[in-house]
């Protein structure tokens, strides 16, 4: 038996990195698994590699009339939520000094505003005891040079966490951080790049366990979010990151 075998389980920006390897590792666990992504041809390859009852939706969270239709899909099929995972996000490389309002708005629409109608519009179908897991950032704890936009929008899902946990406690559901440090996925860019170059002191300073991340291991801390052993936490981060954040 799984661990969530009869749940029902919401997983945006769900066809890559993060995303996929969390409902991968729900899907595995028994619970039936709504993934959604921008692209309809990443949804269904997603879809299809992946194990158990999933289902892609294809849509963008920043888009309220995509989030409707969605929340509708799901309401129709499956009736309830026990577990969002509200994934879908974006980063990048924006200096003080170049950052355009093209830069602020897209990374604030897709990662606060996505974020949070995504939850507003799941709250009638969050049954007694379900879980919402926000994907924060370790960059949202430490200052970021040349990305405090993003990290902007990281420290704001933190506060979001903080403040539905107490407004969704009569509820009993749960609302937690997740919080990532650098994780070895495509999005990850140049800092890749840099890890690589740098030899072991220096990449022992910014990572401490001396690696990147792996989504697989942000997924493990998804997962245990999403289930029992975790049913005394609300309100609080989980920091998956090797150490990065002792360092700030």
């Amino acid at each position: 038996m799984g661990q969530l075998d009869g749940q029902i389980a919401l997983v945006t920006g769900g066809t890559a990195g993060i995303g996929l390897a969390t409902a991968r590792r729900l899907a595995a666990e028994g619970a039936t698994v709504y993934l959604t992504g921008r692209r309809q041809d990443k949804v269904d390859a997603a879809v299809a590699g992946l194990p158990g009852d999933v289902r892609g939706v294809a849509g963008d969270v920043a888009d309220l009339g995509d989030l409707d239709q969605l929340i509708a899909g799901i309401r129709d099929e499956a009736g309830r939520l026990d577990v969002v995972v509200a994934n879908a996000g974006g980063g990048g490389w924006a200096n003080l000094a170049d950052a355009t309002e093209q830069d602020f708005d897209e990374k604030f629409d897709i990662n606060v505003k996505g974020l949070f109608f995504t939850v507003q519009k799941a709250l009638p179908l969050l049954t007694e005891g379900a879980s919402v897991i926000l994907m924060s950032s370790v960059a949202g704890i430490n200052g970021s040079p040349r990305m405090s936009i993003y990290a902007a929008t990281k420290a704001a899902i933190r506060n979001f966490a903080r403040s539905w946990a107490l407004e969704l406690a009569p509820r009993g559901i749960r609302v937690t951080a997740l919080c990532p440090g650098p994780v070895d996925t495509p999005s990850l860019g140049g800092f890749r790049e840099q890890f690589e170059k740098d030899g072991a002191s220096e990449r022992d300073v910014a990572v401490p366990l001396g690696r990147l991340g792996d989504a697989e291991d942000v997924a493990a801390a998804a997962l245990f979010l999403a289930t029992a052993p975790s049913s005394f936490v609300t309100g609080s981060d989980l920091i998956v990151d090797g150490g990065m954040a002792v360092r700030a």
